[in-house]
């Protein structure tokens, strides 16, 4: 008998409806409504690219087979592309009657260029003339040239021409480059700030691109490509240069989603169908500007300090003291750091102290995604130049990132620094670094692991938990981990480190079903668990059978949720919460009951099948026990949120979580960071109230 599961693409899809409802509040301030408004954009174009981008791949070859849910793939399109609609609707209604509206009470406008007062209209025009006409390549383009390569994900002006003299019709395509401001300011006499697009000022003087010509009409279009195009690993001999391929082949691909605006003369909509190579199942219809994604620049404007959240600063952790070397903070014990509460400083010091530290013999780190502006690849640059042995492997098949990968591996390359480029069939997820060093007469190994990637900016958005250890056990299985991936040998099970994809599927199930015999048995039982995503068939069974058995199972679920709540003996003890705050919960936290001997982790995996199957992942189990108690809280929290949770319904929809009557309002992105600023405030005062006398070397 099938079990109940979600689809999971319209699983996502509830999600960025959770996101959506952030800006749809309210009670929030006006900008934050704007930034989750141009989040949901950007979250779409993502999902068009990958998810439905390989959708209609396997409709076109024919594939049928229906995924766990029950829908083929032609089923599934279907679905999207009707859940999508209503998504859209829903987001320029909230646009057009709320936010514009809002924006333009707070002296914020953004006006059509047409509509501006002389002085305004002469600012733009110069502009145009000085800053973007140098910029811009139109192309001549009729019904005909349908292989013609148009930008994808670029805003494009399309015009139908006329000339002056035979009074004969065509068309002209003009790509808006990248290196033009979407919003572009203009001063007028009315206070605050008035902005007009990118594509309305294009579109406006298009004339002096055709001389002799007239513009007969204009409008925008962006075209989605298939971004699910993979680099065929098993014939890769030089994997950089395939990987160029692949980013060079994405540019042509077939087109996933054509937006065009509402209203749009009939003949530019045939024509751009046609040279985009779209069906009408691949049209969507905006009642406003594309590219809703292009407005998070209106979100951190500078003078608006009101219409946005109050800062949360980051505080240093309480266990490291200010100055202080951090590998003499690792040997004093494990450190558990939750970002981005906690500063991710720490993490850049030890590279950094690495680095020019003459008693670091070697560095091994495992990148995914960096920052554009990193310190980690500095430190690591520095560290080869300073003569440490550093080995680095580089996920060149990190999607989006590829390119940047690839420049990155580049520059380390050219340093000194080994590169390996990912593991051949999978792709390597995990998140360790491992620093050899001197200490007295033997050598010491330092480990860093966490369940986010080494990118100093993301760290300040997203949550996540690190561990710095100097334990011999696990820095034994991190030196056994980075043999195996970069040296082709197996991945077996090691002291403590659990890898997938060998052995952190079975373990996981192995103590899901630990938990349900002990229910069983009569004995007590709990799951918690906090995920991003939780969409993999066996996992999903194995809790509706712990559940059967009686144990109670929570889980913190942000984004994709396949498994199905419900009432019924086989769900009733899932409960099942996400969590949308203003950071984005990005860290992956387990803990097993396991009889009152509490089993805690950490890891880089979400319960998906690609994580658990097909990529190179670790999962940590925490060692000291006051840092197992801490997770284990940090894991309640999220259970007591009945401000930013919402309850997914057994329909993979969700129901936001209110304070019942005379209950408190409480919220736990806003209670780690009162506790994390406690810690801090707490550490500090204990320092300043100890005598340290100095002593003799």
């Amino acid at each position: 008998m099938s079990l109940p599961y979600i689809n999971r693409e319209l699983s996502w899809l509830e999600f960025n409806q959770r996101v959506l409802n952030e800006a749809l509040r309210p009670d929030l301030p006006l900008l934050e409504r704007v930034k989750f408004l141009a989040i949901t954009a950007s979250n779409l174009d993502e999902f068009f690219q990958v998810r439905v981008g390989g959708l209609m791949l396997m409709k076109r070859s024919g594939h049928n087979k229906p995924e766990p849910s029950g829908l083929t793939p032609t089923r599934q399109i279907t679905a999207i592309r009707r859940r999508v609609s209503q998504f859209i609707a829903d987001q320029y209604s909230l646009l057009k009657e709320e936010l514009i509206p809002g924006l333009e009470a707070a002296d914020i406008r953004i006006a059509k260029p047409a509509a501006l007062a002389s002085e305004g209209a002469e600012q733009v025009a110069t502009v145009f003339h000085d800053n973007i006409l140098p910029l811009l390549t139109p192309l001549g383009l009729d019904e005909d040239d349908s292989g013609a390569t148009l930008p994808a994900m670029r805003i494009t002006v399309a015009c139908r021409l006329v000339d002056n003299d035979t009074g004969a019709a065509r068309f002209a395509m003009i790509p808006v480059p990248d290196s033009v401001p979407r919003l572009i300011a203009v001063t007028t006499s009315d206070a605050g700030q008035t902005f007009v697009l990118a594509e309305d000022v294009i579109a406006q003087y298009a004339s002096a691109l055709f001389p002799g010509e007239s513009v007969g009409a204009t409008g925008c279009f962006r075209v989605t490509r298939n971004g699910d195009i993979a680099v065929q690993e098993e014939d890769a001999i030089d994997l950089a240069g395939e990987m160029e391929d692949v980013l060079a082949a994405r540019k042509i691909s077939d087109t996933v989603r054509l937006e065009l605006p509402v209203p749009l003369a009939r003949d530019l909509s045939r024509v751009i169908q046609k040279i985009c190579g779209a069906t009408t199942r691949e049209v969507y219809r905006m009642s406003g500007p594309l590219d809703l994604g292009g407005l998070m620049d209106l979100a951190f404007l500078p003078g608006h300090d009101r219409l946005r959240d109050p800062d949360w600063p980051s505080f240093p952790s309480p266990d490291i003291a200010p100055g202080e070397s951090i590998f003499d903070a690792i040997e004093r014990g494990d450190i558990l750091l939750h970002h981005p509460y906690e500063s991710f400083e720490p993490i850049m010091r030890m590279l950094e102290e690495a680095a020019d530290d003459p008693e670091v013999v070697s560095i091994k780190q495992v990148l995914y995604r960096t920052a554009r502006q990193s310190r980690v690849i500095d430190a690591l640059i520095r560290a080869a130049e300073n003569g440490k042995t550093v080995t680095v492997l580089i996920e060149l098949k990190a999607r989006f990132d590829e390119a940047r990968n690839l420049h990155r591996a580049g520059e380390l390359q050219r340093a000194g620094v080994q590169i390996v480029y990912g593991v051949k069939g999978l792709k390597t997820h995990a998140k360790i670094c491992l620093i050899v060093r001197r200490d007295a007469s033997r050598l010491r190994r330092f480990v860093h692991l966490g369940t986010g990637n080494y990118n100093e900016s993301t760290a300040r958005l997203y949550t996540d938990i690190s561990l710095l250890t100097c334990r011999p056990d696990y820095g034994s299985d991190a030196s056994l981990f980075f043999n195996a991936v970069t040296g082709r040998s197996k991945l077996l099970a090691f002291q403590r480190l659990v890898p997938a994809p060998t052995e952190m599927k079975p373990r996981l199930l192995s103590l899901i079903h630990s938990e349900a015999e002990r229910a069983r048995q009569g004995e007590p039982a709990s799951i918690t668990a906090k995920v991003n995503s939780l969409q993999d068939p066996e996992i999903i069974a194995a809790l509706y059978d712990a559940s059967r058995a009686g144990v109670p199972v929570r889980l913190n679920v942000r984004g994709i949720c396949c498994l199905k709540t419900g009432n019924n003996k086989r769900n009733r003890n899932i409960r099942v919460v996400s969590v949308i705050d203003r950071y984005l919960e990005h860290s992956r936290i387990f803990h097993f009951h396991q009889g009152g001997d509490d089993e805690v982790y950490i890891a880089s995996a979400d319960w998906m099948g690609r994580n658990l199957d097909r990529r190179v992942e670790l999962m940590v189990p925490i060692a000291e026990p006051k840092l197992k108690r801490r997770l284990a809280r940090i894991l309640e929290t999220y259970f007591r949120d009945n401000r930013q949770a919402s309850l997914i319904l057994p329909n993979g929809s969700s129901e936001r979580l209110e304070p019942a009557k005379g209950e408190k309002a409480f919220r736990a992105q806003e209670h780690f960071h009162r506790e994390a600023r406690q810690r801090a405030k707490a550490r500090e005062h204990e320092r300043a109230m100890t005598f340290e006398p100095h002593r003799p070397k």
